[in-house]
């Protein structure tokens, strides 16, 4: 199966988000390495923000499996 994800897309862009309102911690999946997002190590490159941050974006690769423990995929994407 061919990975249609692999092109990197710009923060404005993404593929997709996930968003955890407890933390106020917001990723915008911007390459996906892999097809299978279920497999142990699967990786997003991602720009990621929180307070942490300071309002600014972050960007480097993240376990699927951190994101998906904490966050909720905001469904519509096309009001970012």
């Amino acid at each position: 199966m061919k990975n249609l994800q692999l092109k990197t897309r710009k923060v404005n862009d993404p593929y997709e988000i996930w968003k955890c309102d407890a933390m106020n911690f917001e990723w915008r999946v911007l390459k996906k390495w892999q097809v299978n997002d279920d497999k142990q190590y699967a990786r997003w490159f991602c720009a990621v923000k929180s307070d942490m941050t300071y309002g600014q974006w972050e960007y480097g690769d993240v376990y699927v499996s951190e994101i998906k423990e904490y966050a909720r995929k905001v469904d519509n994407i096309t009001q970012v």
